[in-house]
């Protein structure tokens, strides 16, 4: 019997040093992140956070330095679609479109931005990262270094902005 994968991995383990409170991302790079959230209790909160939204999209499309970064998923015939663009000054850089069977729209949502924040750290001149998603809150879980079932997801992004933030101080990502 083959037991090379009778064992746990690395980014699997809630016990790897990687996931002990003091090494957090969230923790050592806490400056750079950023949540915003909607009040949708509210006329006057919306309203305001479609103005706060709008200057952000006015700032990434006349800066050089921002990558705009819209995500998206659904399901359909239990066919997940996940799709991303990412925008550099006001001009569209990158699209892609994944098809996946039996997934959740979660899985699916988590994997597009894995993909578009990989796609988007990678491009030379950039600093600042705008995410635009409908799961804020299943983003906030990519933070969260307890077990769950998306953690395969959670470990690829966190190695990507584990390179992504030392590049520069000034580097940052938002999600909206």
């Amino acid at each position: 019997m083959d037991n090379r994968f009778n064992k746990v991995f690395p980014s699997f383990d809630p016990f790897n040093k990687e996931f002990s409170l003091g090494s957090h991302l969230i923790v050592i790079f806490h400056s750079h992140f950023s949540f915003h959230c909607s009040n949708k209790q509210s006329d006057q909160g919306i309203k305001s956070y479609i103005h706060l939204l709008k200057n952000i999209t006015i700032k990434s499309s006349s800066d050089l330095s921002y990558a705009l970064v819209v995500s998206d998923a659904s399901i359909k015939n239990n066919i997940a679609i996940s799709i991303f663009h990412v925008h550099i000054h006001n001009k569209p850089v990158i699209k892609t479109i994944h098809h996946m069977v039996n997934v959740t729209t979660t899985e699916a949502e988590l994997f597009a931005i894995r993909c578009s924040i990989n796609q988007a750290t990678a491009l030379p001149s950039i600093t600042n990262i705008v995410v635009l998603t409908d799961f804020i809150h299943t983003t906030r879980r990519i933070f969260d270094s307890s077990s769950h079932p998306f953690q395969i997801h959670v470990t690829a992004i966190l190695a990507e902005l584990r390179i992504f933030f030392p590049k520069n101080h000034d580097n940052s990502i938002e999600f909206w």
